[in-house]
């Protein structure tokens, strides 16, 4: 990730005049009256729209299908921050470029939701110490929302922020908070039910991104990649994951559908392996979405895809 500190100013300045010109022209139509949120890549808008319900007009930064890791903020899109009441991100190691623009934004009249607040994020797995996150900016691994049981966490944080921006509706959020997080423990059910008692229980994925599901269902994550799906290892790093894969038995290569499969690719054709997908859901297209997928519907395909490797 760049830093932001050198041109945020400059970009602000830019993004308070787009504000001030098309703040309106950002709202839907009829919903003026309605809490203006924005949110950053997908869970953010899926969790904020379960819990909103209709009391609010929802925008999603990252533009579905955009890997959110490599999203810098435009002036356009600084300019929306600016323009909304709420704001929902994940946290500070996943948006890295959120602190410098909210430390320039008038933050009196936005409320700020940090989704993951409370939630102890972990360092990155073993793997990581094979690549140098330090330009990136990734001290913990961000990706809470993939472990059903923290996502309730985040839900219930976005409510607490939806109720301190607009009071009046207080009960409306909780009880829609309520009905999803009851949506989330029977996708956590079905996980358990699934992974109890499997005697093969590592997973071999491009992107780190799954640590927080492992450690709730007892699994291993072995990460081709890092933090970054764009990474790639070493070829000694390599030579080591092929080693592993034929000493262990491992059928499935797992890979994102947003990022470049090609380092999966070479250890499936090294391997013998199969590749199948398995989704970190930071960017679910607006075709997938008018067809039904949602948060929830993309973490059973994940769960599916799971069971063709933990048994």
């Amino acid at each position: 990730m760049k830093k932001w500190s050198f041109i945020v100013v400059a970009v602000l300045t830019f993004a308070l005049v787009l504000a001030g010109c098309g703040a309106s022209s950002d709202k839907v139509s009829g919903n003026e009256d309605k809490l203006k949120i924005v949110t950053t890549f997908y869970p953010m808008y899926d969790f904020t729209k379960n819990v909103a319900g209709d009391k609010a007009s929802i925008e999603m930064l990252i533009d579905a299908g955009t890997e959110p890791h490599d999203y810098e903020p435009s002036a356009k899109d600084i300019a929306k921050i600016e323009a909304a009441d709420v704001f929902v991100y994940n946290s500070e190691d996943m948006e890295t470029w959120v602190p410098s623009v909210l430390k320039s934004l008038d933050s009196k009249k936005l409320t700020v939701i940090d989704a993951s607040k409370g939630i102890q994020l972990v360092e990155g797995t073993e793997e990581e110490e094979h690549h140098d996150h330090e330009e990136e900016g990734h001290d913990h691994d961000p990706h809470v929302w993939l472990s059903p049981v923290l996502a309730q966490q985040e839900v219930t944080n976005i409510q607490n922020g939806l109720t301190k921006a607009d009071k009046t509706n207080a009960d409306t959020y909780e009880k829609n908070a309520a009905n999803y997080n009851e949506k989330l423990k029977a996708l956590d059910g079905k996980f358990k039910t699934a992974f109890e008692g499997a005697k093969q229980r590592d997973f071999v994925t491009q992107h780190a991104a799954f640590q927080y599901l492992a450690k709730e269902y007892n699994l291993h994550q072995v990460a081709i990649a890092g933090l970054s799906p764009d990474q790639e290892p070493s070829p000694a790093r390599l030579a080591e994951l092929q080693k592993y894969v034929k000493d262990n038995n491992i059928s499935t290569i797992y890979f994102e559908e947003v990022a470049s499969p090609k380092v999966a690719e070479t250890l499936a054709n090294e391997t013998g392996a199969k590749l199948e997908v398995l989704s970190p859901i930071e960017g679910i297209t607006d075709k997938e979405q008018k067809k039904g997928m949602d948060y929830i519907a993309y973490m059973e395909q994940n769960l599916k895809a799971l069971q063709k490797t933990i048994k």
